[in-house]
């Protein structure tokens, strides 16, 4: 009589112990559900683009998080950058709210051997190609 009570119990902690991990499977899947949709994205979207702050170099055509768009003219530390907006309109600005890297100059080489363009003409091309960006934004069309 004792002993068949004492297995009637061991048996009910097993089953209990099972019942308490299915309690919890719909918690475990909820999570890994905003895992994979939300956290995981989100933590690769934010390395994307410290990625892209860090690779700011000057000349590149930037789009601030206010919608500001200019030209990275000076890189003062890793919190700062200097942004011209418009001719001789210099901001500084933190380097976390440049939400865009619009475009990059193609980098000039110090040997020069591979390059058949000095670095004036890339500093052009890249104020041309914010001409362009403005007046595309614009809707100004020189055709």
């Amino acid at each position: 009589m004792l002993i068949s009570s004492a297995f009637a119990q061991d048996a009910g902690g097993a089953a209990s112990l099972a019942g308490g991990i299915q309690s919890f499977l719909p918690l475990i899947l909820i999570f890994a559900v905003f895992y994979f949709l939300l956290i995981r994205p989100q933590q690769k979207k934010m390395k994307t683009h410290k990625a892209m702050l860090d690779a700011l170099r000057r000349g590149d055509t930037v789009v601030t998080g206010g919608g500001i768009i200019g030209s990275v003219v000076k890189v003062i530390d890793e919190n700062e950058v200097t942004v011209e907006i418009a001719d001789g309109v210099r901001v500084r600005v933190q380097r976390q709210s440049i939400s865009a890297v619009v475009s990059k100059p193609e980098p000039v080489s110090r040997s020069g051997a591979g390059s058949t363009t000095p670095a004036n003409d890339t500093a052009k091309s890249a104020k041309g190609g914010l001409s362009g960006l403005k007046k595309l934004l614009s809707g100004k069309d020189d055709t």
